[in-house]
């Protein structure tokens, strides 16, 4: 496959960044995304040019750290699909493809794709504790727990924190990762005692830190990697409003 690629290129975070485009010439079909711009990056050191600087780890869609902008999708227009397991058999051959940085006030751009993500960090840390009893695993069954609630808790917290949901919030919103980092906790016996506390702390540090407000567009669930529903922003709310009643 040969294709264009229109690059955002930024020096740092206080830099004027620009588009620039590549050509990049016989990319296998089976590559992923990364792969295709290890490529590029590869042959941009030889030439003596920067190469391009993106987030990246596991590349397994488990980690969160990869995420970008494809052709104005977060992740790519693949449903359910983090970039580093987007596979280049998804784009025609000849085709330009748009790479762009996640687009937020609260994501400050470092270099070139890579941003700033800590918010994310100090919105989990605002959550505090779980003030549990520490000590070996209990024996199974001990704590029943409804089948409907397991579901919903473990649906929550398959959440990587990539940030593709404020990415592609018109809003900026970080109301899904918040609100999925409280309901799985939230949804358990074990995260009862802080719950209401949790969901204030958290949300008010969500605001703090500059996202927007969701107004339920949905376009954070559309492009989840691991496909949290809305329902986790629902319950974020009804526990939130129920904490400042209290």
């Amino acid at each position: 496959m040969n294709l264009t690629l229109k690059v955002w290129r930024q020096s740092g975070p206080s830099d004027a960044g620009r588009m620039v485009t590549y050509r990049v010439e016989d990319v296998s079909p089976d590559m992923s995304f990364l792969e295709m711009l290890d490529v590029l990056n590869e042959r941009l050191i030889v030439e003596g040019d920067e190469p391009i600087a993106f987030d990246h780890d596991c590349r397994e869609g488990i980690c969160g750290m990869c995420g970008m902008v494809i052709n104005g999708v977060a992740h790519g227009e693949q449903r359910a699909t983090t970039t580093c397991q987007l596979h280049m058999r998804h784009f025609e051959d000849g085709a330009t493809i748009t790479i762009e940085p996640w687009r937020a006030a609260p994501f400050p751009v470092v270099k070139d794709l890579v941003v700033d993500r800590s918010a994310f960090d100090r919105i989990i840390q605002a959550g505090g504790f779980v003030s549990v009893p520490a000590g070996s695993a209990p024996d199974a069954h001990s704590v029943p727990v409804r089948k409907e609630d397991a579901d919903d808790a473990f649906d929550a917290a398959t959440c990587i924190g990539c940030g593709a949901c404020v990415a592609a919030c018109p809003n900026g919103s970080a109301s899904l990762f918040t609100a999925a980092k409280i309901t799985h906790l939230g949804l358990l016996p074990q995260g009862q005692p802080e719950r209401l506390s949790r969901a204030k702390a958290m949300v008010d540090q969500m605001d703090a830190e500059g996202f927007g407000g969701c107004t339920n567009t949905g376009e954070c669930t559309a492009v989840c990697p691991k496909g949290i529903p809305l329902d986790a922003i629902a319950q974020m709310n009804s526990d939130y409003l129920k904490a400042n009643a209290k």
